[in-house]
């Protein structure tokens, strides 16, 4: 809270009467400083009333990447101009792409700079009273912006579009979209207008099911085909507290690999290869050991996040077998030892550790790196050591890097996992503790089922585990591929993959891996095309990816000096926020070219809609289709299909695809069963189906 507290004070220091500024204190991967999600506070020093008339989210998932895109309209209640606090929580693993503020009836886009150039650039506008925007990374997870002024009785609308690769879990891809946040008490969380998410789900591997675990019954879900459903929302004058948790289920009952590729004519390619276990690899028959870290630090009372971690441990606990051995041990400054050695995961044991952690109450900073150094002691060589850290990862920033050295100096059988509680969680930590280990990371939404998660995360141990992956891809060139080593593949747990290719055609595409000491090989024959419009956010992941690599290599090597260069120019390039890059806007496309800033990010606002329109058409028919053979007269030939948009904006228009565009030949798609051919002992036969997109459209000349 320091960095928020200390821009309050700043702003009232100074307190010009900017004409529209927008001064925003931003993080684009973690949510922000409020209670819900996108909520315009009037703050400052000024008072006043503020009301959010409008709450639209529209979700498209194209084969486990979701775009989101929000949009708000907030109106000022009172008869006197209004200094306004803008926060918007973005869910982990997420890479804003987009914001968006309607000045004078006009929609501008924003660009990203490096971060000096642009808060100067920002603060010359301050002087002369003009209407900039600027966007910052604080940390990893601040979000904030201000607007002044809101006009009497006026509306002011925004709008933000990110991101992210879904969590999948046991052929199961959870969607978040977080509202509930905790560190700011004073925002009214609800909306007296209308809040409504619209989901759109489409996957080349069949849909089976889908759920709401947030909403139940109230999330309305409409089946038009194997590969396409939709899931809708909507309430009005409501709270916004809870975050909205969407599961979609597939069916994927052996091994396999998915691509998906974007490129744009005379530009090298861009791919996303998703490796998926099946159900072939049975269950292990041995026990493991495990050693519980549970976080009873003081950060963990905010939230429920302690009570959340005694449940997620207990649901865990539950689901061990009789082979298997566990300690539970709590730290905060110091660590504390429920048994003193492992223990057999018998009844009476359990119901111990049931009773310890009930008594633990949040107190205390955090320092992990004891705790670690414990658990370490009851490795024993002839059994798999699970050290699994329930917590937010808010330990002391010098820590970090004695953390990352212990990772690197664990016991041979050990593998640590961790699991993050809540949204204000440190995501980026926990992700590397576990990676670096070979292990996993794992997020539980307040509004999520616990239970769920628990025996998910146990169903993952359970399976045999692909180690030493690597991935090699003959007939183009593959470059850039982010992750570099290939982490370890975990039954229920896809990897994903994201590159860059030069060149076009079919390539042989070959895996290897080692599963309980067997080393397997397989080839499948994949498209890298000429041309793909369809997937233009597989760029932007990509690039976000490539960011966040670099910097956690950085991170290891003790300096991110040598990265700086190449972070910078990937984020002015593909319209990334980080530590080292922000978004300014500038009142028209005059001032851009005044200052010789590229539109980079306008022309990639109008690719991404472009292809997402062409997606909305698609779906349309597919729609249009399911819903023909209904009611009397279903034998009749149907007329045609009315073309449909999204619905317009209360503002400037979208921009429409071309007509070219939408007119493009269909694709087809073409599948491969491959057998790794290791036997008949615990792991059984291994599969690898190649479902994938290999024809891709060509362009009408």
């Amino acid at each position: 809270m320091r960095p928020f507290t200390a821009s309050i004070k700043r702003i009232r220091r100074r307190m010009l009467p900017l004409l529209g500024a927008v001064a925003v204190l931003v993080c684009g991967i973690l949510p922000g400083n409020a209670r819900a999600a996108g909520l315009l506070i009037a703050d400052g020093g000024f008072g006043g009333v503020l009301e959010i008339q409008e709450h639209d989210v529209h979700v498209t998932i194209n084969n486990g990447i979701a775009v989101t895109r929000v949009t708000q309209v907030f109106k000022n209640m009172e008869n006197r101009q209004v200094e306004a606090l803008y926060t918007f929580p973005v869910p982990k693993g997420a890479s804003v792409s987009n914001f968006s503020m309607w000045i004078n009836g006009k929609e501008m886009i924003g660009e990203v700079l490096e971060k000096k150039r642009a808060r100067e650039i920002y603060d010359s506008y301050k002087r002369t009273r003009r209407d900039p925007g600027l966007l910052e990374q604080v940390d990893y997870k601040t979000f904030e912006m201000r607007i002044f002024p809101i006009q009497p009785r006026a509306e002011q609308r925004v709008q933000i579009t990110y991101y992210q690769g879904l969590d999948v879990d046991n052929n199961a891809a959870t969607y978040v979209y977080p509202l509930s946040t905790v560190t700011r008490k004073d925002i009214d969380a609800r909306t007296t207008g209308k809040f409504a998410i619209n989901l759109d789900v489409k996957s080349a591997v069949p849909i089976t099911g889908m759920e709401s675990p947030s909403h139940g019954k109230d999330f309305v879900m409409a089946t038009h085909s194997d590969h396409y459903r939709q899931g809708s929302l909507e309430s009005t004058e409501g709270s916004l507290e809870r975050d909205v948790v969407l599961l979609f289920h597939m069916a994927r009952p052996q091994t396999g690999i998915d691509l998906i590729t974007s490129r744009q004519a005379g530009e090298d390619g861009f791919f996303y290869l998703t490796l998926t276990a099946g159900e072939e690899l049975t269950t292990l028959d041995q026990g493991m050991d495990y050693v519980f870290l549970l976080d009873i630090s003081g950060s963990m009372g905010n939230d429920r996040k302690l009570v959340i971690s005694r449940n997620s441990v207990e649901a865990f606990i539950d689901e061990l077998s009789a082979d298997d051995r566990f300690e539970v041990m709590t730290f905060n400054v110091a660590p504390t030892t429920l048994f003193g050695s492992l223990q057999p995961a018998n009844d009476a044991m359990k119901a111990r550790s049931e009773q310890f952690m009930g008594s633990q109450q949040a107190r205390g900073g955090t320092v992990l790196a004891p705790a670690m150094n414990t658990a370490y002691r009851y490795a024993d060589p002839d059994r798999t050591l699970n050290v699994v850290i329930l917590s937010d990862g808010m330990t002391e920033q010098r820590e970090r890097q004695t953390l990352l050295q212990l990772i690197q100096s664990r016991p041979r059988n050990a593998r640590v996992f961790c699991i993050g509680i809540g949204n204000s969680v440190n995501r980026p930590l926990l992700e590397q503790l576990a990676d670096d280990s070979g292990g996993l990371a794992a997020f539980v939404s307040r509004a999520d089922s616990f239970q769920r998660q628990a025996k998910a995360f146990r169903r993952k141990l359970m399976r045999p585990v692909a180690t030493d992956l690597q991935l090699t891809i003959d007939g183009v060139r593959s470059y850039d591929m982010e992750p570099r080593s290939v982490p370890n593949l975990y039954h229920g747990s896809p990897v994903r993959i994201y590159g860059r290719y030069a060149g076009d055609g079919e390539a042989n595409v070959t895996l290897t891996a080692t599963i309980q000491g067997r080393e397997i090989s397989q080839s499948a024959a994949l498209v890298f095309p000429k041309s793909d419009p369809d997937n233009p956010e597989i760029e932007r992941m990509w690039a976000w990816k490539r960011i966040d690599q670099l910097l956690k290599t950085a991170d290891r090597n003790g300096s991110r000096d040598p990265v700086l260069a190449e972070v910078i120019r990937l984020g002015e390039t593909y319209s990334i926020v980080s530590e080292y890059t922000s978004f300014l806007v500038l009142e028209n496309d005059g001032e851009y070219r005044r200052w010789k800033i590229e539109r980079r990010n306008a022309d990639r606002i109008a690719t991404d809609r472009q292809a997402m329109q062409a997606r909305q058409d698609k779906l349309e028919r597919i729609r249009n289709k399911a819903v023909a053979g209904l009611g009397p007269q279903a034998a009749q030939p149907k007329s045609p299909s009315v073309q449909a948009t999204a619905p317009a904006p209360k503002g400037p228009a979208t921009p429409t695809a071309p007509s070219a565009h939408r007119a493009a030949a269909p694709r087809t798609s073409q599948s491969r069963d491959l057998n790794f051919g290791i036997g008949t002992g615990p792991v059984g036969p291994l599969f690898i189906g190649a479902v994938c997109w290999l024809i891709r459209r060509k362009r009408r000349k």
